[in-house]
This record gives structure tokens, sequence and C-alpha cells, in this order.
């Protein structure tokens, strides 16, 4: 979007609260309903976030596939355990077992080291003007798709498999 100044900078500390807010509520609810509303209103804010960066085409992937498909299935499958009623005795930042908060804070640490350590400039912008490339869409889909099916077919499928256990033990802390 072509928004003057203001209101672009407006918009994204906005939306930067809202996701903030949005992911404290799905760490910090114990009704996990709550959570996954709280998940919900995530992903629309970055949906909205590709929307002001002119990203149309992964905003709306993010609102279909995302909110529209896994935010709803798991919304529907937490109201559809047979469950006791939510307990309110469970411990706040409870992760498991002492090798369960070890995997998570190694994968946390490492995510943030490949964060500092990417050249983001390499892909999208030139190094010289500071431009943004001029690209054929089909060009730049078909350059993704490969990329997933060559290069990048393992991480791939290792976040895929990452996501469903994350699923999984989130149906599991719901049905306690």
């Amino acid at each position: 979007m072509d928004l003057p100044g203001p209101i672009h900078d407006f918009l994204l500390v906005f939306l930067g609260t809202g996701l903030i807010f949005g992911g404290l509520g799905v760490v910090l609810f114990n009704n996990p309903i709550l959570s996954a509303f709280s998940l919900g209103l995530v992903l629309v804010c970055i949906s909205l976030f590709y929307i002001l960066a002119n990203s149309h085409f992964v905003a709306s992937a993010q609102l279909l596939i995302y909110v529209g498909a896994i935010n709803i299935l798991i919304i529907f499958a937490v109201m559809f355990m047979n469950g006791p009623e939510y307990d309110t005795n469970l411990r706040l930042w409870t992760v498991g077992d002492n090798v369960t908060s070890l995997i998570c804070t190694s994968l946390f640490v490492s995510l943030i080291i490949t964060i500092l350590n990417t050249s983001w400039y390499g892909i999208i912008w030139t190094t010289k003007s500071n431009q943004i490339l001029e690209q054929d869409f089909i060009t730049t889909s078909q350059q993704i798709g490969i990329n997933l099916s060559t290069k990048f077919f393992l991480p791939f499928e290792l976040i895929s498999i990452i996501l469903l256990v994350a699923l999984i033990g989130a149906i599991a802390v719901a049905r306690q």
C-alpha cells in the first residue's frame, strides 16, 4: 500500500501491538479456546503486515491457510474434546521435563543466531541502489517452487514435522 509516512508508521505500531498482545494471549491464557482466538489475532496481524508490504498473494494465502484452515481446525479440535473442564491449577511456564526445555531453548537461540547472521539484502534488494528489483510474478513463484522442492526441501519438511508435533502437544495439553 502506498500510504503517507505517519499513517504507515501508525499502522505498523498498531499491528505490532496487536501481534505482541495476541502472542502473549496465546501463551498466558489458561483457556485453550481463548488461546486459539489469540492465535487467530496473531495470524491476522501477520497477514495485514504482508498487505502493508505490498505482498497481497502471501497475505491472502496467510488468511486462507492459517486463519481459515489451521486456526479453525485447532478451535474445533479443542471444542470437541471430551475432557474435564479446563484445569486452572496448571503452572504457567511448565514446558515439560528438562530435555524439552533444553530443546526449546536451543531452537530459540539457534533461530536468533540465524536471524542475526542472515544477509537480508541478497534477493529482494539491490546492494547498489537499495531499490526493489522488478521481477515477473511467474518467474518469482517458479523460483520459490524450485527452491522449496530442491534446496529447501529438508527444512520445509522438518518445519512441517515440528508443526505437527506442536499441534499434537497442544491437543494433549488441552485434554488435560
